[in-house]
């Protein structure tokens, strides 16, 4: 049986010449924190917030700044204590590798996006990825930070939002590896006297301001660029994991990150914003879940036990998709494969062996070429991996993996434990983000780069004995 999140989100979306009955305009239907995300290679997922609930949600689009067409849905939704509504449209019936001009209704912005790439499509590309980002500014990290904290920016710094929107150009897309805004950690931030208590008989105030700042901080990179995201722990309840008795009903489980994307799960058998896979080009992405569905996940009393949240599926149906889905990968059309999750099992501090049981033999059978996490407030690049053996980056037969949480918020850095882990191949406790460069069949690079001045601090890349199908 569907649930009410996957039911809205795979409503049919209508495309048509403007023909919606005119919804009133004023400050409350005013689009904010605009976002997109990939469905395939001939459609776009629009997403934005309003303070009211939104008739017809409907996006003008067009090939120039006309935009005679129009996309609308019926999904307008909210949930208890939102201070707004989230609106979802899916444009269709566009062509690959396009740019196109978009405006959702009553704004008066026009934006572009470009949509994906064909698979099999041989061209070279950039993405950028990031972990564990947070607001920046009054509610989060900024030059100081609260009692508790530490690695605040140093004056004149750029952040990682900053510094993402001085390279927008470079990259197709951004990949979020989970815990997106940290608005659960309103009440850290009130003990430490870095935010004062907004309203102390409503826990509820706090985390939705947390949370609607950073989508709006974020919207000059989401509004132009797809924003892929993957679920952290930091998305599960209102308070760090520690107290949900002061949650309210709408701050537990998940439920915000669920209501505020519109990842293409529909398109590739997957659940929610939870897993799901695209194709962009040459490369075959997926989005796995760290924190619910797999034995002794950190949601089960065998795991950490400490979310109180999920599980979304019958068991065992995460890892049966993820099967799956390698299985059907079309390795001359798109062969590079690519995964990502938030908790990492190769890393210089808490390692999560539970994941590595769950998700690695998969990774290893068909063959990922690379692994992405989050969840540790550092980078570090290691070695392509077989069931903790090192192989290096010359033609490895196991994935390559690289953890990077560094993108910053308001805790600020983590120290890794020394000595560090054998298969550590280089890191760095900096603000920053990863851009990979997909140069074609044989070849991938990764960068990390410094938030603060946009500086390269380490480079690294795969490459692969193959032949392939492009075009």
């Amino acid at each position: 049986m569907l649930s009410a999140f996957q039911a809205t989100a795979i409503l049919a979306f209508a495309s048509s010449v403007l023909a919606a009955p005119a919804q009133v305009c004023n400050d409350a239907t005013y689009p904010t924190q605009i976002r997109l995300a990939y469905s395939n290679d001939r459609a776009m997922a629009v997403s934005w917030n309003t303070k009211i609930k939104m008739t017809k949600p409907t996006v003008a689009w067009g090939p120039d700044t006309h935009m005679r067409d129009s996309a609308d849905s019926d999904v307008s939704t909210t949930y208890q204590s939102s201070t707004t509504w989230n609106n979802h449209v899916v444009i269709e019936g566009l062509n690959p590798d396009t740019k196109y001009y978009y405006s959702p209704e009553c704004g008066n912005v026009t934006y572009t996006f470009t949509t994906a790439r064909t698979e099999g499509r041989g061209t070279p590309y950039q993405f950028a990825m990031i972990g564990d980002m947070g607001t920046f500014g009054p509610d989060g990290l900024s030059t100081t930070v609260g009692k508790g904290a530490a690695n605040p920016l140093a004056p004149g710094d750029l952040t990682t939002i900053q510094s993402l929107s001085a390279r927008i150009d470079d990259f197709d897309l951004v990949w979020h590896v989970g815990d997106i805004a940290y608005a659960d950690a309103w009440l850290k931030e009130e003990n430490g006297g870095y935010a004062a208590p907004l309203n102390t008989s409503d826990f509820g105030m706090e985390y939705e301001k947390i949370l609607n700042d950073f989508y709006v901080e974020i919207q000059p990179i989401s509004a132009v660029k797809p924003y892929m995201v993957a679920v952290g722990n930091h998305e599960a309840n209102c308070d760090n994991g520690a107290n949900f008795t002061i949650c309210p009903q709408g701050q537990l489980n998940f439920t915000g990150y669920r209501a505020h994307w519109n990842m293409p799960f529909y398109k590739s058998g997957g659940l929610e914003n939870f897993w799901y896979s695209w194709n962009h080009g040459m490369v075959h992405y997926i989005t796995f879940n760290t924190e619910t569905d797999f034995l002794n996940a950190p949601d089960q009393p065998g795991g950490e036990g400490v979310e109180d949240a999920g599980p979304f599926a019958p068991f065992g149906a995460q890892l049966a998709w993820l099967k799956a889905d390698l299985a059907a990968v079309d390795r001359k059309r798109t062969p590079w494969v690519i995964a990502a999750g938030h908790r990492p099992w190769y890393v210089s501090t808490t390692e999560y062996i539970e994941c590595q049981v769950a998700f690695e033999p998969l990774l290893l059978e068909y063959g990922v070429d690379l692994v992405l996490h989050g969840h540790k407030h550092f980078y570090e690049r290691h070695s392509a991996i077989d069931n903790g053996t090192a192989q290096d980056l010359n033609n490895p037969t196991a994935p390559w993996y690289i953890v990077n949480g560094a993108a910053g918020h308001y805790d600020g850095l983590d120290t890794p434990t020394l000595p560090l882990v054998p298969t550590s191949r280089d890191i760095i406790v900096a603000y920053g983000w990863s851009l990979f460069t997909v140069h074609n069949c044989t070849h991938l690079t990764t960068e990390f780069i410094a938030s603060g001045n946009n500086t390269i601090l380490d480079t690294a890349t795969l490459y692969k004995d193959r032949t392939c199908a492009l075009n």
